[in-house]
């Protein structure tokens, strides 16, 4: 069952009759309020805030028309409108109401102002700020019971939102969690592929070199000779070469001597 709040208005009630040091009323802002209350109870707002204004024209310091006046606005504005739109009614109410909150002279009516504010701190789901307003008004009225209840009803509001915020904060440290794991888990894999990458390599590497090593095998076989045992050959030869070279020239001069000494020898 949906938690609703008591937005009861209190105008009819209190804007005929006050109690305390209020400023003395004058005849034009007591005619201007008993028409606008009537206005009001006939749900004519917009007429009864014309009524409630040539009050206030008349008495300044009246505190019961800029209540009035306040409460007549409500009726025509829009609780969950910008805060900072001046043609809201509302936000003109708003005003009324703190002003009279802060340093109205009849405590009943400040409760009363202290109560409104809290309702329109509701309706914006502002519990927080709903609850010190009903408790200033309970301070003003410890009777009222309306402020009461509605002070109820607003704790029961504020623990509820607090839950819904824990909850979206776990939603968003396990979003946060599951971003890092899922980093990690890229990164792993980023690290798998760079590890598969350089086994091919070698695996690459390997086949090459077996496929030359078959190479080799299959020249040999077939009677032919890999590149490198054909350079041993080559230098083999070479070396047979000049060994034979050698082997020549000594000769060639061992004759020579044998020519030189017959031709020196005496006969």
């Amino acid at each position: 069952m949906a938690l609703t709040v008591v937005m009861a208005m209190t105008a009819g009630t209190s804007m005929a009759q006050g109690k305390g040091n209020a400023p003395r009323s004058t005849k034009q802002e007591r005619v201007s309020l008993r028409k606008g209350n009537k206005l009001y109870e006939k749900k004519r707002y917009a007429e009864a805030e014309v009524e409630y204004r040539k009050a206030l024209q008349a008495n300044p310091a009246s505190e019961k028309a800029m209540f009035n006046l306040a409460t007549a606005l409500m009726r025509q504005g829009n609780v969950t409108a910008k805060q900072d739109d001046e043609n809201n009614p509302m936000n003109q109410a708003e005003e009324l109401l703190t002003h009279l909150a802060k340093g109205a002279q009849d405590k009943l009516l400040r409760g009363k102002a202290c109560y409104d504010l809290g309702n329109i701190a509701y309706g914006r789901q502002d519990y927080g700020k709903a609850i010190e307003f009903y408790k200033q008004a309970l301070r003003c009225n410890p009777d009222d019971d309306q402020a009461r209840q509605n002070l109820r009803l607003a704790q029961l509001q504020k623990q509820q939102q607090d839950k819904n915020k824990d909850k979206d904060k776990d939603k968003d440290k396990d979003k946060d969690k599951n971003k890092d794991q899922n980093k990690d888990q890229n990164k792993d894999q980023d690290k798998d592929k760079d590890k598969n990458k350089d086994q091919n390599k070698d695996n690459q590497n390997q086949n090459q070199n077996q496929d030359q090593q078959n190479q080799d095998k299959q020249q040999q076989q077939q009677g032919g000779m890999s590149q490198q045992n054909a350079e041993q050959v080559l230098k083999a030869m070479q070396d047979r070469e000049r060994a034979t070279q050698q082997r020549i020239n000594a000769q060639q001069a061992q004759q020579q001597r044998h020519e030189r000494q017959r031709t020196n020898k005496k006969w």
